[in-house]
């Protein structure tokens, strides 16, 4: 399904104008992505997608951790570009421009990542069908790690509304088929220098 050009153009638009490396989320290295998919004990040869993965350096991570299938997935070609262009091609990735709200995987993941795009879903329409995606290409049991910006983090985030969790307001929001493991608050430094507080919930969910 064709990626709608709004939400396409606006992070497009981000990338192109202050690069991978200038957009507020960037992080040289995730370090609490990958050590609560460490703690999660997601096998290496589990498939895993990115959602919003971008420019993120989470799959530069997964491929030394030894993962062998990848999906990095984002509504931004410009970003899945810049990624592309540092990792190279590798047949441990695929790459898909897609809208997370649009998208029907076809598949099932062992790990669903997703660092900084559910708090952009301000409506319950579009939590629900983010949801319900999530649930269906999950396996049962699989593992989900996600991070939203702190009820203390910013009300807005390259231009658009978003909407603050705590642990337990994103974990209630997740339903009752996940299983909490761990929680965590991180403070994010933007390369601008400014201080984001996000916070973290992994987990399980069943089928």
């Amino acid at each position: 399904m064709p990626v709608p050009s709004d939400r396409a153009r606006h992070w497009d638009d981000a990338y192109g104008a202050r690069g991978a490396e200038g957009v507020s989320w960037f992080q040289p290295e995730p370090t609490v992505s990958r050590a609560l998919i460490r703690l999660l004990g997601v096998r290496p040869d589990s498939p895993v997608v990115d959602v919003g993965g971008g420019a993120s350096t989470l799959v530069d991570g997964l491929l030394h951790d030894g993962f062998t299938d990848i999906s990095v997935l984002d509504v931004s070609e410009i970003a899945l570009a810049a990624a592309r262009r540092r990792v190279g091609e590798n047949p441990r990735v695929t790459w898909l421009h897609e809208d997370v709200l649009a998208w029907r995987p076809g598949r099932r993941f062992g790990l669903w990542h997703d660092r900084a795009v559910f708090h952009f879903l301000t409506t319950a329409e579009d939590r629900s069908s983010y949801l319900e995606t999530m649930r269906s290409s999950v396996e049962d049991g699989g593992a989900v790690v996600i991070s939203t910006f702190d009820t203390d983090g910013p009300e807005y985030c390259s231009g658009l509304p978003v909407a603050r969790y705590s642990a337990d307001s994103l974990v209630d929001m997740l339903g009752e088929r996940f299983s909490l493991v761990e929680t965590r608050r991180e403070l994010h430094t933007t390369p601008g220098g400014a201080v984001q507080p996000f916070v973290w919930v992994a987990g399980t969910v069943a089928r």
